[in-house]
């Protein structure tokens, strides 16, 4: 059977009470730490950084007032706020219980305790503390990423197409409307879901991406809804679930197009009653979640041959999101091209490195099939190998890709299609304003009515 991988730390001056205590929790806990001497604990928890602390109210002979213990925990509290302390004693006293919980103890045993009380409490504690630690990632990510989307956005979106998509990304971000987000692989859907979260007032709870098209069967229900203790064999503790996580913030789902039709019902029960039912459960847990989904595919078409619960549709596109590839907004490519230049370079600590005018003619003739991402990789790749201050156009190793057989991705056609009948429409058959509200040159509207043979 496997073990938590959790720290435990026992602090007692009863030699005893530190073996048994020990004996107990290693058929659970990987990692056990026991001390004898309370003046040793700062220098342990700062050393070693255990995630459940166990400590003894009274260490002086006699003693039994449990102010030792209660001084010890403002000390681990003031030092380490994020401490996870069980106090435990031989005096039940409620008041004294009162009093640590209103310090920062999480929990209060009082000895000779039971081994399943003793383990359960640790348990516990541990997956409260693993919870917490997981949403405090989460937010200092999100921090990070609250920075580097504020000063990055202006600079790497320089097309009509691009600012139309942060405009509408950021107008529906005021409100609580679910959000599907259509494009190529590559092409910046999560960063858009991130810029969404940011600008809403959920900007300060979790954001939680949950990739669909990597989760297998089996694990669908536990990983999205959570379990309980015993719910199948290695369910050795409770676990959250995805969208408990994002309980009061935003859940972002990837690669939407990729469930199965029985997931596909069970995302439609809990996306409506914003609820759900953790595996092994007795009781239904709410969620207060903003839902963004995002796939490659064209749901339409998926509907239309029952491969799409259409209901499902309704529910995850209250606002639809087109994100146009990178061959189709050229002016994003040299500005995209320079943020990245400017990463790596200071990463890889190749400080100065520029690209040649041959290398920008280069990038911005080049169809990328691969979007902004095979632009990153592209650029990383060149900094990594290059020993010159200059990036050449061969430096680039780009591949061969011809342009007349190069176009967007297949599934983009039907609702591409839509886009641009409605566009010529609602501008009275003048191409250059239909172009415009659609984010993209005259020419390149020309080129798709060609390529689509509309007869507009």
């Amino acid at each position: 059977m496997s073990k938590l991988s959790g720290r435990i730390l026992i602090v007692d001056d009863d030699k005893d009470v530190l073996f048994t205590a020990q004996l107990a929790l290693k058929s659970k806990f990987k990692d056990i730490r026991t001390e004898a001497d309370p003046k040793r604990i700062l220098n342990v928890i700062e050393s070693w950084h255990p995630d459940v602390i166990f400590l003894d109210m009274n260490f002086a002979k006699g003693a039994t007032t449990g102010q030792e213990g209660l001084f010890w925990l403002r000390e681990i509290i003031s030092k380490f706020p994020e401490s996870h302390v069980i106090l435990n004693t031989a005096y039940g006293d409620i008041q004294l219980a009162v009093e640590a919980m209103k310090l920062g103890a999480i929990d209060f045993l009082v000895k000779p305790w039971e081994k399943e009380k003793l383990l359960a409490t640790a348990i516990n504690t541990y997956q409260l503390r693993k919870s917490r630690k997981e949403v405090n990632e989460l937010r200092e990510k999100q921090s990070e990423l609250n920075r580097i989307i504020g000063s990055a956005t202006p600079l790497i979106f320089a097309s009509i197409a691009m600012e139309k998509v942060i405009q509408t990304a950021n107008k529906v971000a005021k409100t609580d409307a679910s959000v599907l987000i259509l494009g190529a692989n590559g092409t910046g859907k999560e960063l858009i879901a991130k810029q969404i979260h940011q600008q809403s007032n959920r900007a300060n709870q979790p954001f939680i991406k949950v990739d669909l098209g990597a989760l297998a069967e089996s694990l669908f229900e536990s990983e999205l809804f959570g379990h309980k203790k015993g719910a199948f064999t290695d369910a050795h503790a409770d676990k959250k679930g995805k969208f408990e996580l994002a309980d009061g913030g935003t859940i972002f789902l990837d690669e939407m197009a990729n469930i199965s039709p029985s997931q596909q019902a069970k995302l439609l029960s809990v996306i409506q009653n914003r609820e759900i039912h953790p595996l092994g459960g007795e009781h239904s847990v709410q969620v207060d979640i903003r839902l963004i989904c995002a796939t490659n595919a064209n749901l339409d078409l998926m509907v239309e041959k029952e491969e799409f619960r259409q209901d499902l549709q309704f529910r995850i596109n209250t606002i639809t999101i087109n994100i146009p590839d990178l061959s189709e907004r050229k002016e994003d490519v040299e500005p995209i091209a320079n943020h990245y230049l400017q990463l790596y370079s200071k990463k890889y600590n190749k400080p100065n490195i520029e690209f040649s005018s041959s290398a920008h003619g280069m990038m911005k003739d080049y169809p990328w099939p691969g979007n902004v991402r095979e632009l990153q990789h592209t650029i990383e790749r060149a900094i990594i190998l290059t020993d010159q201050l200059i990036i050449e156009a061969e430096d680039l190793a780009l591949k061969e890709v011809s342009t007349d057989t190069y176009e967007s991705p297949v599934h983009k056609s039907d609702w591409e299609i839509k886009a641009i009948k409605k566009a010529v429409t609602e501008h009275q058959g003048n191409l250059s304003k239909a172009a415009a509200s659609l984010g993209m040159g005259r020419t390149t509207l020309y080129r798709k009515i060609k390529k689509y043979q509309l007869a507009l």
